[in-house]
């Protein structure tokens, strides 16, 4: 089979994949920490940026795999004190482990903002507002790809007698094909394309009539996506906070990512009438878009509750944390004003 289609059904099978299977997830006792659950600052100041784009396109939130509900929920209580709450924040989430762990965080909120929340099976017909995907296109599953001297194939899982293993095929005619052959890295050379980000910022693209897209994640655009060094791809698997490269191991109890093309995440934007609206680091996006300000909301004297949100700054805006790997990228329709949180280090020009 394809790795795309292991992938999927190591992550999503019903009970048994990754997302669907009742390990947690997130947190200090999961496998990895986003950044909404490293720290309040993030959902407190990303609110900022989402007040303005309700302002001007409507009052409806949309996010796409809401984790354990935690962004949400911060997201609510930081709207309310904004006065720009919406008037529905719809949760699209595919796990019914997952949708329970959401309503019990959602729960906690006062029911004037609980009242506001839902979850839906599959995405709206038309959305006026905010589309929002924090760590989701980097877990959509991916087709791995080797160019060799003289051909190019696709890298397959079998069955070796008593384990999985790698096999390859020739690529047949197809979109998988068409994608490869217009990227020409030094051979030898194996990489994901992802056939399913596009595709499902196309679908969103198609919906929206006003507002966002906005895609929070780790990757690069595709001249870097591809670079020569970069010769074994992005893959990488997470485990109780451990990260390696053996997508066999243990299936279904550890997460599959790759890192994100945003070119072809901007691309089929475009193709579907969206505009750019701003890509840059998660770092950039911050600082525009307040943290600062919201940090200095607690008195550095109060160290006993400054400091640790200070460390937790630190790791969202440090290079050598989160800050540059990952990226933040909005694509809209019928919004007139710049978007705050790309006011500053624009990256355009690395799509």
């Amino acid at each position: 089979m394809s790795f795309a289609r292991y992938m999927e059904l190591a992550l999503y099978w019903p009970g048994l994949g990754y997302y669907t299977g009742g390990s947690t997830k997130f947190g200090g006792g999961g496998d990895f920490v986003t950044a909404p659950e490293l720290s309040s600052l993030f959902s407190q100041t990303l609110a900022r940026h989402v007040a303005q784009v309700l302002d001007q396109a409507g009052e409806q939130i949309v996010e796409l795999g809401a984790g354990s509900g935690r962004m949400a929920h911060d997201l609510m209580l930081s709207l309310a004190e904004l006065g720009a709450l919406p008037f529905s924040y719809a949760i699209v989430e595919l796990s019914g482990e997952l949708r329970q762990r959401q309503q019990q965080t959602l729960d906690r909120l006062p029911q004037a903002l609980r009242s506001r929340v839902q979850w839906l099976d599959a995405m709206p017909e038309k959305i006026a507002g905010l589309v929002l995907a924090n760590e989701v296109l980097d877990a959509l599953p991916v087709h791995l790809v080797a160019w060799h001297d003289t051909s190019i194939t696709e890298r397959g899982v079998t069955w070796d007698t008593q384990r999985l293993a790698w096999a390859h095929r020739e690529l047949a005619p197809g979109a998988l094909l068409d994608r490869a052959l217009t990227l020409s890295p030094p051979t030898p050379y194996v990489s994901e394309i992802s056939l399913a980000v596009p595709a499902l910022v196309a679908t969103l693209g198609r919906t929206l009539t006003r507002g966002a897209l906005l895609f929070i994640d780790y990757g690069f655009g595709a001249r870097e996506y591809y670079h020569p060094q970069r010769n074994r791809g992005t893959l990488m698997c997470h485990y109780r906070h451990r990260a390696h490269d053996d997508p066999f191991f243990l299936p279904g109890l550890q997460d599959i990512t790759s890192h994100v093309d945003f070119t072809s995440v901007a691309l089929a934007g475009l193709d579907c009438g969206l505009k750019l609206l701003g890509y840059t680091t998660q770092a950039h996006f911050l600082v525009n878009a307040g943290i600062t300000d919201v940090l200095a909301r607690t008195s550095p004297h109060n160290s006993a509750e400054y400091l640790p949100l200070a460390s937790q700054a630190h790791k969202l805006l440090s290079p050598s944390e989160m800050g540059e790997l990952f990226k933040v990228i909005a694509l809209g329709r019928g919004l007139d004003a710049p978007l705050t949180g790309f006011q500053a280090g624009d990256l355009s020009g690395l799509l």
